[in-house]
């Protein structure tokens, strides 16, 4: 078995991913294929598998380390990408621009400014190596863990035809673990429902013992002592009756409610970090520090967990090996799973997974206001994926001019000003395709 990891020199994710598919002994006789283009973090990659296996007891396990993926895929049956394009110069660029127009991200990298341009810099490389899968191991399965997830897998799907993709998210397993610590009840007890978009899934059923919990989230959500703490999820409960995944951080960048003015973000997102602090992005990619970090997963001062995690990711390639059956939450292609989302969007469902592969299941209908709120986000994330797919500048300030958050605080003539400057920052991060583009200036017109 070969299981390619794309962008394995990342600070955590792949040695927690490597360390999950090891904790089943039917992956231990693997081979991992650790691919970067960074060669400095894909030697301490390798030297941290070591350890791993080292540590592990997983005398069985092999690994190669490749800087060009193309050396890597041939004959792969798994292929997980966690890549990040452009670096911290990029993501500085992506949210103090913006802020400097008055558009406050706290994360910025699903939808807002940040999201989009992440697309744009990050669908062309996700795309291509959708299609090198294709070319060179058209039987594995592609394993997508890279932001903006709903973005980049609608534009894989687009690109690569046929491709056997499903993109990999914690937030629901996290939501629904949390509402059981909440509700002190066992998680493996716990009947519950959940669909919509990756970082926007409703959990529309959430019962132990065949009692309805819902009104009881309903009622914690108005303790003042759980809204402090997830301020912006707290109020989509209190007003529209349902949890929504990811964290407060993330909800309040999603919609016009939250973060229009400093008064607002002050309110909405108190004690800052994950709840919605300004900028909070720069704080987890800014490590200058990287180094003695990997350093000391490579001399196992920082061990490594081998305690399998939540992430989806080992869960799958177990059963598709197996058989032995999962249920799993998804991105995948809509194609009718629900109902009242555009059949071509990239929706978050369960999905059955087993040797016959991975089946997502369809949900039906959301609650109308919830599909409404969706459908929000899809705009943007068509009209993101479409510019980077194009490599248009039009359709980028068509993404802006409908993102919520941008659209309640700019103007159309600020947003098509604030979106020539960060396509002309993100220059050196883009294809070549964009280099001779630039946005169309139009006249502003005063009385």
């Amino acid at each position: 078995m070969k299981i390619v990891i794309i962008g394995a020199g990342s600070l955590v994710f792949s040695s927690r991913l490597t360390a999950d598919l090891l904790s089943y002994p039917t992956l231990q006789k693997a081979h991992f294929a650790l691919v970067d283009t960074d060669i400095e973090r894909l030697d301490y990659a390798g030297k941290i598998v070591a350890q791993i296996c080292r540590h592990g007891g997983y005398g069985d396990v092999t690994w190669s380390l490749h800087h060009d993926r193309e050396d890597a895929l041939p004959d792969a049956d798994f292929v997980i990408s966690s890549i990040l394009v452009g670096g911290f110069e990029a993501i500085e660029s992506e949210i103090d621009l913006p802020k400097s127009f008055g558009v406050c991200q706290a994360i910025g990298d699903t939808l807002t400014p940040g999201g989009i341009m992440r697309c744009l810099r990050t669908l062309p490389v996700q795309a291509a190596i959708a299609q090198d899968v294709m070319r060179l191991c058209p039987n594995a399965w592609l394993l997508n863990y890279t932001n903006p997830m709903a973005m980049l897998c609608w534009g894989m799907f687009r690109a690569a035809p046929g491709i056997k993709l499903v993109g990999l998210c914690h937030s629901v397993q996290g939501t629904t673990t949390e509402w059981a610590e909440r509700l002190k009840v066992p998680m493996s007890e716990v009947d519950f429902r959940c669909a919509g978009i990756n970082h926007q899934a409703w959990i529309t059923r959430f019962a132990h013992q065949g009692r309805d919990l819902l009104p009881e989230i309903r009622r914690l959500a108005e303790t003042p002592s759980l809204w402090q703490q997830d301020t912006s999820r707290m109020e989509y409960i209190k007003h529209f009756g349902y949890a929504v995944t990811e964290a407060s951080g993330h909800n309040s960048e999603y919609s016009p409610w939250f973060r229009k003015t400093p008064e607002a973000i002050d309110r909405y997102c108190p004690g800052g970090g994950w709840n919605g602090a300004p900028g909070f992005i720069k704080t987890l990619y800014n490590r200058p520090d990287w180094r003695d970090t990997m350093q000391k997963m490579v001399d196992w001062e920082t061990p490594v967990d081998l305690v399998r995690s939540q992430e989806y990711g080992a869960q799958i390639i177990h059963a598709l090996v197996t058989g032995e059956p999962e249920i799993i939450y998804g991105n995948v292609m809509n194609n009718h799973l629900i109902d009242n989302l555009p059949a071509e969007a990239c929706v978050e469902v369960a999905c059955r997974v087993d040797a016959a592969g991975v089946t997502p299941q369809p949900f039906g209908d959301l609650p109308e206001h919830l599909a409404a709120i969706n459908r929000t986000q899809i705009n943007v994330q068509q009209l993101a994926m479409l510019a980077a797919s194009e490599s248009e500048p039009e359709r980028v300030f068509q993404a802006m001019a409908m993102d919520p958050l941008t659209s309640a605080i700019l103007s159309l003539d600020e947003i098509r000003q604030l979106t020539g400057q960060l396509l002309q920052a993100h220059a050196p991060y883009l294809p070549e395709a964009w280099h001779a583009k630039t946005l169309a200036a139009k006249p502003v017109f005063y009385h």
